[in-house]
């Protein structure tokens, strides 16, 4: 069943967003893509089985894809300053009951909106180890801000080295575009900001919130730590354990959508036999 796409820019503070929204129907899903990325990433589950049953918005973060450059990078290309350019995504589209979809960088920007969202529904993260402030080693495989991802400028050899780690073989034209075109600026400023602490301690939200979460994972994600993902003490972990997509990398939703979707259904599903918030 071909499934059609309505896309347009909204404006915010943060900047002009690029939105796709396909489907209908269900709880809104709001996908958010990872660093140096673009909504694109998603593009096997906008025409896919989700798409069928379900409204999936997706957008580009400030800086990235077909949305604009942060007017002030420095308030926009932090965590908290992207959760809030989400969060104004959202009240702009009319959508208060929502689900949040995070891929790495972007489950952080989902945890981070946790707090803000009295009626969100549930939250399903894929790559982010909801790490607490100074904590960074703990969730990670090195320091990530200390290679291309927190680097203003990137030679292409460390583009092709970034989306390898990130993708493996897996990587296409348009991930190598995506990379070229995000805001240099956003990389360092990202990392500078959780450097000097930006942000709400994600462990502490997970720890803490009520709000159903699903974690899924790929078992050979080279960027995080798997089993740092299995000590947290979640206190609504759906079906009680995380979830790992076996030889799988750090983009197992695009790697495998099919076995990733399926997941992301069953989880739907619970989270819209519960009641309302």
């Amino acid at each position: 069943m071909k499934i059609s796409s309505r896309c347009q820019t909204i404006a915010t503070s943060h900047g002009v967003l690029a939105v796709e929204e396909v489907g209908q129907g269900g709880i809104p899903v709001l996908l958010i893509h990872g660093n140096s990325s673009s909504r694109a990433v998603f593009r096997n589950q906008l025409a896919g089985q989700l798409a069928e049953t379900h409204h999936l918005i997706a957008f580009d973060l400030p800086g990235h894809g077909e949305s604009s450059d942060a007017p002030d990078p420095e308030r926009s290309y932090t965590r908290s300053g992207l959760a809030q350019a989400a969060l104004e995504l959202l009240e702009r589209l009319g959508v208060t009951d929502v689900v949040l979809l995070g891929w790495s960088l972007g489950g952080h920007v989902a945890i981070e909106m946790v707090p803000r969202l009295p009626r969100l529904r549930g939250l399903l993260i894929t790559g982010a180890p909801p790490v607490a402030r100074g904590g960074m080693a703990e969730g990670f495989q090195g320091a990530p801000h200390m290679g291309a991802a927190g680097k203003q400028e990137l030679s292409d050899a460390e583009v092709d080295a970034f989306l390898q780690v990130i993708f493996g073989g897996s990587a296409d034209s348009m991930l190598r575009a995506a990379v070229r075109r995000t805001d240099g600026r956003f990389r360092k400023r990202l990392f500078e900001a959780a450097r000097a602490g930006d942000g709400v301690d994600q462990r502490q939200v997970v720890e803490t919130s009520p709000v159903p979460l699903a974690v899924v994972n790929g078992g050979a994600d080279r960027i995080v730590k798997l089993d740092y993902f299995d000590r947290v003490a979640y206190r609504n972990l759906w079906e009680g354990h995380c979830h790992r997509l076996e030889a799988r990398g750090h983009a197992a939703f695009w790697e495998a959508p099919d076995e990733f979707d399926l997941i992301a259904a069953r989880f739907l599903r619970d989270v819209e036999r519960l009641p309302r918030p």
